[in-house]
């Protein structure tokens, strides 16, 4: 895929857990579905599987999610590995289409996944959505907020002043 999932967007979601897809997310979305032409709307997946720690729903294109699928059909049938992944990547999760207006309603596996509850909606909830390079992730916006806090606080220690870049591997044909 030639574009990423990139930035942090705010979203209101509505009292029909309806959510608008951020627009550059919606370009790379339709980028990625091979199916997506003028008159036909947008798909991808959406996985609320992952355990309870993960207290976010991880969205991807209908091509990133074929390649996902491959690796795991090239895995051994009925490995404990191949069992977990299915159940997580594949049985919980679900396709979505965007609609007309650039919206999507949040299925309730979703909006369990990221704990929004019918009053949350009533009193108009916020959601995140993540850029993170072939996927993008939605959060419920206090969740969101609570782990950046916490994994900025975790990152890893690096003296003062650091450059990030320095974590990235080096590659010598870089030069």
């Amino acid at each position: 895929m030639s574009e990423a999932f990139r930035g942090e967007f705010n979203q209101k979601v509505d009292g029909k857990a309806r959510v608008s897809i951020p627009a550059p997310f919606r370009r790379v979305l339709e980028a990625g579905d091979p199916s997506f032409s003028e008159g036909n709307r947008p798909k991808f997946v959406m996985v609320y599987g992952g355990g309870a720690a993960r207290a976010y729903v991880e969205c991807y294109t209908l091509t990133e999610m074929k390649k996902l699928e491959a690796k795991i059909r090239r895995m051994a049938p009925g490995t404990a590995a191949r069992r977990a992944l299915e159940r997580n990547f594949i049985t919980l999760s679900q396709v979505a289409e965007i609609d007309e207006d650039g919206r999507i309603v949040l299925p309730p596996k979703v909006r369990e996944k990221i704990a929004l509850t019918a009053d949350d909606l009533k009193e108009g909830a916020e959601a995140i959505f993540a850029g993170s390079l072939e996927t993008f992730q939605i959060w419920r916006r206090d969740a969101y907020e609570a782990q950046m806090a916490e994994d900025e606080a975790l990152d890893l220690d690096l003296p003062e002043g650091a450059d990030l870049l320095s974590l990235l591997p080096h590659d010598p044909e870089a030069a």
